[in-house]
């Protein structure tokens, strides 16, 4: 992922949790800002030291961060989004990743499909 496209500072993150709306399922919570003249997507991601060691959290990123990329066309563009993970994440496979994300996504009405 290019660093253009990627949320990395506190300040970032802060917006989006203050002014961006939410939505939730059990293995996901997604915030969403629109960011006037922006013309790509910005992802940000939270996965928490409850959910395991360093291990086990970076393969829960890397899987959220090929899902996001293989969403990426569907998406609306010009958006921050920041991705929490939930506990359930830690036992599922890519493709339940990739499906729970995407009804997360659909849900907040930002992907089409």
């Amino acid at each position: 992922m290019k660093k253009i496209r990627r949320l990395k500072k506190n300040k970032d993150f802060q917006v989006v949790f203050k002014d961006g709306r939410s939505m939730a399922n059990r293995q996901f919570v997604v915030y969403v800002l629109a960011q006037p003249g922006q013309t790509y997507a910005r992802l940000g991601l939270s996965v928490s030291k409850k959910m395991g060691n360093a291990v086990m959290r970076n393969h829960i990123k890397r899987l959220i961060k090929e899902s996001f990329r293989e969403f990426a066309e569907k998406l609306e563009t010009g958006n921050d989004y920041i991705i929490i993970s939930r506990r359930p994440v830690r036992t599922m496979s890519y493709h339940e990743v990739q499906g729970s994300l995407k009804h997360v996504l659909k849900k907040a009405g930002v992907m089409t499909d």
